[in-house]
């Protein structure tokens, strides 16, 4: 597999601040591939005879996640783990549990490391990271510490400055929106009477006084507004509502189901036994919204969730993001046939979207239009480097006003066009009958097509001894990411290589033996798009046949639906 050009991009940067300072963190959202990322900086590292790096996590199905996607990224390199079940030392890189490596008599038998990869680095500052973090640098000083996060705001307000000095670089959730890895979300404010009271809320260590927050939003009378706006503006959608306390939680999902709509609530007082059945009525069951309490705003993804409820404000901006996350996942057709995903409507009737700036007006992709280094700026709080664009620091919260911030150059809005999508891409990809309603791009491996039929673009995936599947559909954006993915998936830095001479030779004799008259005509044919036509020739009858039951599978939806 081969990485996306902005996930080599965030890895050249992130390698050249290692290089420079001896430790980064780089910042990149759900869905942007960061374990792909934290794979080829390690393997990058340990092309070095000899070289030893550990990738530290907190979470089981981490652990294994890493070690799969960083033998796909560095199939040369031998990988082994420490965990509870396995101590072992073995492979150039290995993948271990924070809870079990952080014991004394453990972290003594540590090997001396060149790098420490740090998942999920807004836990880097709590005491059993900190125990590994200094004893790896105890037995090497000179050993590389990075870290990758989406979150770097820590709820407890604590920095991250104390490991980290700079931020190598940070893909943003604008960025990853409109490239089309998340669908974007439409965001309405809606004011109950209450805002004026919500931003005079008492603020604690960690967040607002959700006491204080539910004795103004917990009455009848904005619940049902609530329930009045969603059924105007997301009645047939899938719904994460976010509330302040349980009680709030319990009053507000009862009132969804007084209303007709069937709604389950979860909280952090049930059982796990409880909380799966409940989860599991909203997946599968007949359940539409699922009503929570600071239970599901991390780390919970069900993809056709296309609409967030905000009944609650978020002190901190990660906070926020993160909620209004949980709505912004594409679909995969073939886990959710029938099902087409564009947005997601995010209805806020706290403060969040007015203290922390819609989601769809904070893209800003100075520093990452280009190779090279990205500009940087100093932190005037904590003295960290931060690229010039991020208008936060992930180590202080400070927040730099439009005006501190050169602005030769920012972007504050940016909206990324259908030939950025294709000049970004590994791939070239062809219009196949120049009517741009049906692209391809193929690999030596593998092919990816977006067709346009009815409205909607689907993206279909195949190639030698892989079955012809449907990658995504509705919005071009989206089935171009998925279909530029698949093939970076199944192939290589050699077959991808879009200046490669063979592209712009001339067809094979063989090639011109299987395409029809009128091109063999075209003397301006590439040997590439020779090849991008033959592959829909030779799969035409599995692509019309996966697009059409695309369609009628969404038309049968819609018919239930009504």
């Amino acid at each position: 597999m081969i990485l996306r050009p902005r996930q080599a991009l965030l890895v050249q940067r992130t390698l050249a601040a290692l290089g420079e300072h001896g430790n980064t963190l780089a910042v990149a959202p759900t869905g942007s591939g960061k374990t792909v990322m934290l794979s080829a900086v390690a393997g990058s590292l340990l092309a070095e005879p000899d070289a030893k790096a550990c990738i530290l996590a907190h979470r089981t199905e981490l652990t294994g996640q890493n070690r799969s996607k960083f033998e796909r990224v560095n199939p040369g390199l031998k990988t082994s783990v420490y965990d509870a079940n396995e101590k072992s030392w073995d492979g150039n890189a290995t993948f271990a549990m924070v809870q079990t490596l952080s014991r004394k008599a453990n972290l003594e038998q540590m090997p001396t490391l060149d790098l420490l990869v740090i998942d999920e680095a807004h836990h880097a500052v709590s005491p059993s990271y900190r125990e590994v973090i200094d004893q790896v640098l105890v037995k090497n000083p000179k050993a590389a510490i990075c870290g990758l996060t989406a979150t770097p705001n820590r709820g407890d307000g604590k920095g991250l400055r104390e490991v980290f000095s700079n931020l190598s670089d940070q893909i943003t959730l604008g960025e990853m929106i409109a490239s089309g890895h998340l669908v974007p979300p439409r965001t309405y404010v809606i004011d109950v009477g209450t805002q004026e009271a919500l931003r005079k809320v008492r603020r604690t260590a960690i967040d607002f006084d959700m006491n204080e927050v539910a004795s103004i939003l917990n009455k009848t009378l904005i619940t049902e507004s609530v329930i009045t706006n969603w059924k105007a503006k997301a009645r047939d959608r899938k719904t994460i509502v976010f509330c302040s306390t349980v009680e709030h939680a319990t009053d507000v999902c009862r009132a969804f189901n007084q209303a007709g709509i069937n709604a389950v609530l979860i909280h952090g007082e049930l059982s796990d036994v409880e909380r799966k059945d409940r989860l599991a009525s909203y997946e599968n069951g007949n359940a539409q919204v699922v009503v929570n309490v600071a239970v599901l705003t991390e780390g919970y993804d069900y993809t056709p969730t296309s609409c967030v409820v905000l009944l609650r404000p978020s002190s901190y901006k990660s906070t926020f993001i993160q909620m209004v996350g949980r709505g912004l996942r594409t679909v995969d057709p073939q886990e959710f046939p029938g099902l087409v995903k564009t947005d997601c409507i995010v209805l806020d009737f706290g403060t969040a979207s007015l203290m922390h700036g819609a989601l769809e007006q904070e893209v800003n992709l100075e520093g990452h239009d280009h190779d090279g280094e990205a500009p940087t700026k100093d932190c005037p709080e904590c003295g960290a480097i931060v690229p010039l664009a991020v208008m936060e620091c992930p180590f202080c919260d400070h927040v730099w006003e439009r005006s501190e911030t050169p602005d030769a150059g920012v972007l504050d809005k940016f909206v990324m066009s259908e030939i950025d999508l294709l000049s970004r891409s590994n791939f070239r990809w062809c219009d196949l009958f120049g009517a741009d309603d049906a692209l391809m791009a193929t690999g030596f491996n593998a092919w990816g097509g977006i067709f346009f039929l009815n409205g909607r673009w689907h993206a279909i995936g195949g190639g030698k001894g892989i079955n012809t599947c449907l990658l995504a559909v509705g919005e071009r954006t989206v089935c171009m990411a998925k279909a530029d993915d698949w093939l970076n998936d199944h192939e290589s830095e050699d077959s991808a290589h879009k200046t490669r001479r063979w592209l712009n030779e001339s067809p094979t004799p063989k090639q011109l033996q299987y395409l029809p008259p009128e091109l063999r005509a075209d003397f301006g044919l590439t040997r590439y798009q020779a090849s991008a036509l033959l592959s829909f020739r030779f799969n035409r009858n599995a692509i019309v046949r996966l697009v059409n039951a695309a369609n009628d599978a969404h038309a049968h939806q819609v018919l239930e639906a009504a």
